[in-house]
């Protein structure tokens, strides 16, 4: 459609002459002196963009940049030079990673690793993601805002520890300790779980981190121990966001706690639910490879084994570096599919969604 003098000029019928559009006057003049606007904004508000900095130097230095080397999936890194200079061998490394004749025991190692992360992460989202929830919900019927308070900050604590810290105490009270040339001390849960019969005393003697049917229960529990409370946070800020007209509209149809907690509480959060599930499925293969790596040993690589982890033996104990950048590719390409699909999902089922 071709644009017309009358489109931005008017005529007066008087004078018989065409003046411009006092609106698109203005128009032009904030598109002339758009960016002098911008550079207003800057320097008026010049803190705040100068706390950015940090940030945008982290996500180029440690996002950003480092992307450069994955090139090396698809490069041949036998020789000992840079990724720009080595030869171009297409999708070489993947084929050997995940389609090689025969199952090599690299193939296996990897998706044993693939298989072992989806179940953790799997077992995470099953049970570490209601906990936050059910936490805040507990928070809210907490009429003391001094005891809510404490029981907040104890829950939030074990966030604020280190990971070498959280895994060394989980050490303690599981492993056990050699106290001579045959004689073992257990630990004081290990000990705990014998003597009520869950677990039979060699088990116990011999430690559970040593055994690997044991060791996703106690990722996936020390990992809510770990991070339930400081999630809940998201989760209580819309909780007490609901308003009290709502309760009050419960409380006279006759409705109790759980029935205000079913039919107010829960509708009222379903959109942040809804958001937070989606960004926990699009890190549903982000093991954080840390704890594992502090807590995994190789008699219990069948279940303690992740891509992260067996990317680290591959990158940096074999030095076969384009392998391990093709699994992490892999892990994150998978990731990318899984926010897709759950936000499209969630956008047809429930009208919230991501983007």
């Amino acid at each position: 459609m071709k644009a017309k003098a009358t489109d931005y000029l008017v005529y007066d019928e008087a004078t018989g002459t065409y003046s411009e559009n006092p609106e698109q006057r203005v128009r032009d003049d904030v598109e002339k002196h758009h960016w002098l606007h911008v550079l207003k904004i800057v320097i008026k508000d010049w803190r705040l963009y100068l706390m950015l900095i940090p940030m945008i130097l982290i996500f180029l230095f440690w996002r950003y940049f480092p992307m450069y080397e994955l090139l090396g999936c698809f490069k041949n890194n036998e020789t000992a030079s840079k990724v720009a200079d080595q030869l171009f061998v297409g999708f070489y490394h993947f084929k050997r990673l995940l389609f090689t004749t025969g199952g090599s025991e690299l193939s296996l190692t990897f998706w044993q690793a693939f298989r072992n992360t989806f179940v953790i992460s799997f077992y995470g989202l099953c049970f570490g993601f209601p906990m936050p929830i059910i936490l805040a919900l507990f928070f809210n019927e907490i009429k003391s805002n001094v005891m809510r308070s404490i029981y907040q900050v104890l829950t939030y604590l074990p966030k604020f520890m280190s990971t070498v810290v959280m895994t060394s105490l989980i050490t303690l009270l599981l492993q056990a300790r050699q106290t001579g040339a045959t004689e073992a001390d257990p630990g004081v849960v290990s000990r705990l779980l014998a003597a009520i019969g869950l677990i039979s005393q060699e088990t116990a003697d011999a430690g559970l981190l040593f055994d690997p049917k044991y060791f996703r229960a106690i990722y996936e529990i020390s990992g809510i121990w770990e991070t339930a409370g400081y999630d809940s946070i998201v989760f209580f800020a819309a909780v007490i966001a609901v308003s009290p007209t709502s309760y009050e509209a419960a409380q006279i149809d006759g409705a109790g706690k759980m029935a205000q907690m079913r039919y107010v509480v829960l509708p009222s959060i379903l959109s942040t639910i809804v958001i937070m599930l989606i960004t926990r499925i699009g890190s549903l293969l982000n093991v954080g490879y840390e704890k594992v790596l502090l807590l995994y040993d190789s008699r219990t690589y069948a279940t303690a084994d992740v891509i992260s982890t067996f990317s680290q033996r591959l990158g940096l104990e074999n030095g076969d570096t384009a392998i391990a950048s093709a699994a992490e590719m892999m892990n994150n390409i998978i990731g990318m599919l899984l926010v897709i699909g759950a936000n499209t999902i969630a956008k047809k089922a429930s009208n919230v969604s991501l983007y």
